[in-house]
Order: C-alpha cells, then structure tokens, then sequence
C-alpha cells in the first residue's frame, strides 16, 4: 500500500506502536496510512504511531474488515472461534498469522474468560505490546468472550520449526 494521508470520518479506536496502549482517533483527524499489513493499519496521527484494526477501517474511510462468528445457542466460547479469530492477526513484519507462525502455545477457556499463551519470533520484538493488544481485541469480538488473558512466555523459544508447512512455503523458506 502507498503512504497516503486520510481524515477519519468518525472516532476511531487504535492502539499506540509499540506499547499497545488503547487510544482514540478523533473524527476529523488527519491521518497518515503508513502500511496495511494483515487487514492492520499502522498510521500517523501528530507524530504518534498507532495501530488501526481492519475492524475499525471504516472510522478512516476505508474498507472494514469483517470477521463472522457462527452464531450458537449454548452460550459456550468455542476454541474453533479463537482459532478463528487468531488466524485474523497477522505479524507485523512477516505476512504470516500467528497461528500459522506458531507463536500461539496454547488456549483455555473457563467459562466465558480465555487465557491465551504465546510467544515472539524474538524476545526482543519491540512489537511484542502490539500483538499482545491484538490478540486480546480480536479475540474479544469471539461470540461468548468476558474477558481475554494473554500470557507472553519464552520457554520453548520459538524456531521456524513450529510454523506449518503452509506458513514455511508463504515465507520461502523450504528448499
């Protein structure tokens, strides 16, 4: 995508690069797209980086993204739903989701609260608040979701071994 300058038509949630801190767009704003990576923004408001979910792209006049759930009647959260919702959320330098990179080292559900284990490529990632912020807010749109925990652990590091295949051959790297 080309940088390009937009005024935010309405309030728009975003989240500050790279602490993840939630913030607000005010309508009316001009906004700098600086790149669309995974139906993510990242922008530019008054010096400040922000990250823009797809969801919310229609506050900047652009085409939002739609993730639907299939609705069920029992009121459980479903694991399929977060796997859903996890392979929405792409890394911010690697157009892979982070399902498929396998940073995501496991899922609980209690009752209607989840509890997500996940990793970096690196431990030093300065990108790690912003995924951790994405994750929680993508998961939170899951049918059921009271609340969302994201635990960011380190042991085992992660190798490109844990991608899948299918994320080895998008990133070129089976010979």
């Amino acid at each position: 995508m080309e940088r390009r300058m937009v005024v935010a038509h309405a309030t728009c949630p975003a989240r500050m690069v790279p602490s993840g801190t939630p913030t607000t767009i005010p309508a009316g704003s001009f906004v700098t797209i600086n790149q669309a990576l995974g139906g993510n923004y990242t922008v530019t408001l008054n010096g400040n980086m922000l990250r823009v979910d797809g969801t919310d792209a229609a506050a900047l006049g652009l085409e939002a993204e739609d993730i639907e759930f299939e609705q069920r009647s029992d009121g459980l959260v479903h694991e399929d739903q977060i796997r859903q919702a996890l392979r929405t959320i792409y890394d911010p330098e690697i157009p892979i989701n982070l399902l498929d990179l396998g940073l995501i080292y496991g899922i609980d559900i209690d009752n209607n609260a989840v509890k997500i284990r996940m990793t970096l490529t690196a431990p030093t990632c300065g990108m790690g608040p912003v995924l951790i912020s994405d994750v929680k807010y993508r998961v939170a749109k899951v049918p059921n979701v009271e609340s969302v925990e994201v635990e960011l652990v380190f042991d085992p590091p992660w190798s490109r071994d844990m991608m899948t295949e299918e994320a080895q051959l998008e990133a070129g790297l089976f010979f």
